[in-house]
């Protein structure tokens, strides 16, 4: 399974951005997904997870300005970015996990990490 992030940028604050992950692979599903974000000089941390069904959870820091959705069918997850800060400039990573089966009909299950992609916002 692969992981492809998409959607980073340089915007304003205030502004908006909508980031992209999408997952490939073969004979696999994907179980719950989440955005991570790092900053210069801090560590990684949970922006926001989704569930299969769609149950959500957000770093309070983002609540009620950040939307995370998913569209199954196509296994690409989203994170809708609004009322931008300083303070939300990050490297954003997403992650998946994910089931599928292998050369001998077992069934494998892991996290996959997406490669990352910077949002700076400017003040």
């Amino acid at each position: 399974v692969q992981l492809q992030a998409s959607g980073g940028g340089l915007v304003q604050t205030g502004g908006s951005l909508r980031l992209s992950c999408a997952a490939s692979g073969s004979r696999f599903s994907i179980n719950n997904m989440g955005w991570h974000r790092q900053a210069p000089g801090k560590q990684r941390e949970l922006v926001a997870r989704i569930t299969t069904d769609g149950s959500t959870n957000y770093a309070d820091s983002v609540k009620g300005r950040f939307t995370i959705s998913r569209d199954n069918a196509e296994n690409t997850m989203y994170l809708q970015m609004n009322s931008l800060k300083p303070e939300d400039t990050a490297v954003y990573y997403c992650e998946a996990d994910y089931r599928y089966y292998n050369d001998y009909d077992e069934p494998v299950v892991g996290r996959e990490w997406g490669q990352g992609t910077l949002v700076t916002v400017s003040s």
